[in-house]
C-alpha cells in the first residue's frame, strides 16, 4: 500500500470544507478544501423512454436543470456550486449523448457566469455498465468500451471531474452481504476490487491527463451502501453494515493512488477515512439524501465533508419549484450555516454537534466519530497490504463497536454483539497471507460467477 502515514493524524483537525490538499477546479477556479464548504447539485432525468426518439425531451430535462438551479444558486449568492451528472446506463451505452449532455451544462454553467458572476464545477460521472453482461468482462468488451469512449468524450468537452461507482467485486459481494460472511467480503473488497481499481483508474487517469480533467475518485457505493440499505431494511445487522462501511475504505483508496486528486464522490462515505490518510478532500451527504435513499448518518456525514450534495432528484414539479432547483437552495443554505459557524472560529463547535446527534444512535454513524476515524485510518495505514488492511480494519472496527456498546457511546443489540465476536474470530482465522487466503476462499466460493482472468487471477 502507498499511503503509510496519516494526512491527519489529530482528530481534532478533521473539519468541514478545508482538506490539506485542496483541489482547484479547470474552469472556475473553485477550491474545493480550501476553507469554504460548496453544495454540489447531484440530478437526474424523471422516468422515461431513453431512445432516439425521446432524444430531445431528455436534453431539454438538463438544460432546464442547469438554467433553474444555477439561477437560483446566482440568486442567493452562494460562492460557487458544483453540479453533478450521474449518466443513466443508456447515456453510457451511447457516449455521444453523454458528450451532448456535458456541452449542455458547460453552457448553462458559462451563461450564468456571465449573468451572476457564480463560479461553478461540473462533476461528470459515467455509469459502470460491465456488469450488464453476466459474469462480467471486467478488462474488455463492448461495455468497457462504451465506458471509456464516455470518459473520453466528456473529459474532452471539459468536465472539471471525473468519477465513477465501478463495480469490481460486487459479482461475489452481494451474496456475501445476505450471509454476513465477513471472510468472502473481504476477499470481495480487497482481492477483487482492488485490483479492478487498479486496472480502471489507472486508465481513467490516463484520459484525465490527457485532457485536463481532475480524476476525483470512485465510490464503495454498490458495496458498502449496499450494505447500509440492506441494514436499513432489517435484512442484515447494523453493526455489519458499519464493519463493511470502513471496509470499504480498502478498495476505495486504490484510485487515489493511482492518481485521483478528489473532491470523493458524494456517495462515497467512506470519504472521512480517505481524507484523514490521504488529505484529500472529498463530497459528502445525508439529511439532504432522503431524496435517494434514507440513511442513519443525516448530521455526521457533513462532520467532514469539502462539498456537501443531495445524492440524486429527479427533475420533477414540486410546489415550490422543480426538485433539482429546490435541492439546490437547501444545500446553500445548509452550507451558509457551516460556512458561518467556521467564519466565528466555532467550526469545530459545529462539528462536534453534528457527530453527537448521530452517534450515540447507531453503530453506522458511530465509525464516523472523529476518533473512530483516526483509530480506523490509521489501522489501514498500518497494514501491509489490501487484504492485511482489510483484516486488521474488520477486527479493530468490530472490538471498537463492542466496546462503545459496552461504554454506551452508541447502540450495539445482544444479536449485534454475537455477529460482532464472530467477525472477531473469523478474521483471527484466516490465513497469514493473500495467497493462501484466495486458495481457500476460490474453494468455498461460488467461481462460474465471475471471470478470475479478468481480475489477473
Amino acid at each position: 500500500m502507498l499511503y503509510k502515514t496519516l494526512a491527519i493524524s489529530n482528530p481534532d483537525d478533521l473539519i468541514f470544507g478545508t482538506a490539506p490538499k485542496p483541489v482547484k477546479t479547470r474552469n472556475y477556479g473553485l477550491d474545493i478544501g480550501g476553507g469554504t464548504l460548496y453544495p454540489e447539485l447531484n440530478f437526474t432525468v424523471p422516468t422515461m423512454k431513453l431512445e432516439e426518439a425521446t432524444l430531445k425531451e431528455m436534453y431539454g430535462h438538463y438544460e432546464q436543470i442547469v438554467r433553474e438551479a444555477l439561477k437560483r444558486a446566482g440568486e442567493l449568492e452562494s460562492p460557487g456550486v458544483v453540479l453533478e451528472c450521474e449518466t443513466l446506463p443508456q447515456q453510457t451505452e451511447f457516449p455521444e449523448w453523454s458528450e451532448t449532455i456535458c456541452k449542455i451544462l458547460l453552457e448553462g454553467m458559462a451563461k450564468e457566469n456571465a449573468r451572476s458572476g457564480l463560479k461553478s464545477a461540473l462533476r461528470f460521472t459515467p455509469n459502470d455498465n460491465r456488469d450488464m453482461l453476466r459474469p462480467p468482462l471486467m478488462r474488455s468488451g463492448y461495455q468497457l468500451e462504451r465506458m471509456l469512449e464516455t470518459f473520453e468524450r466528456v473529459t474532452k468537452a471539459g468536465a472539471d471531474l471525473i468519477s465513477i461507482e465501478s463495480i469490481g467485486g460486487k459479482e461475489t459481494h452481494d451474496e456475501s452481504l445476505i450471509h454476513c460472511d465477513i471472510a468472502e467480503v473481504i476477499f470481495a473488497l480487497t482481492v477483487l476490487a482492488t485490483r479492478d481499481m487498479k486496472f480502471l483508474w489507472d486508465t481513467i487517469i490516463g484520459i484525465c491527463r490527457k485532457n485536463g480533467s481532475t480524476p476525483a475518485g470512485d465510490s464503495s457505493c454498490g458495496f458498502a451502501n449496499t450494505a447500509m440499505v440492506l441494514a436499513e431494511q432489517k435484512l442484515i445487522p447494523n453493526s455489519f453494515s458499519a464493519v463493511v462501511r470502513v471496509l470499504g475504505t480498502v478498495r476505495a483508496i486504490v484510485a487515489i493512488e493511482s492518481g485521483a486528486k478528489g473532491p470523493g464522490k458524494d456517495c462515497a462515505y467512506e470519504n472521512p477515512f480517505l481524507k484523514c490518510i490521504t488529505g484529500n478532500p472529498s463530497s459528502g451527504e445525508g439529511k439532504t439524501a432522503a431524496c435517494a435513499h434514507l440513511s442513519p448518518v443525516g448530521n455526521i456525514a457533513c462532520a467532514y465533508t469539502d462539498l456537501w450534495s443531495n445524492e440524486s432528484v429527479q427533475n420533477i414539479m414540486l410546489l415550490g419549484s422543480t426538485a433539482p432547483t429546490a435541492y439546490m437552495e437547501q444545500l446553500i443554505y445548509d452550507c451558509r450555516l457551516y460556512n458561518s459557524f467556521k467564519s466565528y472560529g466555532q467550526g469545530k463547535l459545529l462539528r462536534d454537534h453534528l457527530v453527537r446527534t448521530d452517534a450515540p444512535l447507531d453503530s453506522r454513524a458511530f465509525v464516523f466519530t472523529p476518533d473512530n476515524v483516526v483509530l480506523f485510518s490509521k489501522t489501514i495505514v498500518d497494514s501491509k497490504d489490501y487484504y492485511d488492511a482489510g483484516k486488521n480494519v474488520s477486527k479493530v472496527v468490530a472490538q471498537r463497536l463492542l466496546e462503545g456498546g459496552l461504554k454506551g457511546e452508541t447502540r450495539i443489540s445482544k444479536p449485534e454483539t454475537k455477529y460482532l465476536q464472530k467477525i472477531i474470530t473469523t478474521v483471527d482465522n484466516l490465513p497469514s497471507s493473500e495467497g493462501e487466503f484466495i486458495e481457500k476462499i476460490l474453494k468455498k466460493i461460488d467461481t462460474s460467477k465471475l471471470r478470475l482472468d479478468e481480475y489477473g487471477l
